[in-house]
């Protein structure tokens, strides 16, 4: 599968919940990306990243750079990314913003390094 063809957002529509910022790398041509994604169901950060490994094509790799949360308001078109994760660090934050806003061009995304 073409590094192109996985989506660089997958989050929950609303609500506070864990995200982490995943690196993704094309085993055959080493092509990367970050891609982020974020689940309220999720109670750990790890356990995003093992939901995300298991429905990925066995060519792609997947790292997780780090973690924190976010707060969607999809009402109010508001995302917040904030906080860090205690397994793998704070999580680029202006990075997450950065691709958020593709995904989301409407809406007022910002982020804080305050909280957890």
């Amino acid at each position: 599968m073409p590094l192109a063809d996985i989506a660089d957002v997958d989050i929950d529509p609303k609500g506070v919940f864990k995200y982490i910022l995943i690196q993704v790398t094309d085993n055959s041509t080493k092509q990367q990306k970050f891609v982020v994604r974020g689940y309220y169901r999720c109670s750990f950060h790890d356990d995003i990243l093992q939901e995300t490994k298991s429905s990925a094509p066995s060519d792609l790799k997947l790292k997780c750079v780090g973690g924190g949360r976010i707060k969607h308001d999809e009402i109010g078109k508001d995302i917040l990314v904030y906080g860090y994760s205690y397994g793998y660090g704070r999580a680029d934050h202006q990075i997450a913003v950065d691709i958020l806003k593709q995904k989301y061009p409407d809406y007022n995304i910002h982020f804080s390094n305050d909280g957890y």
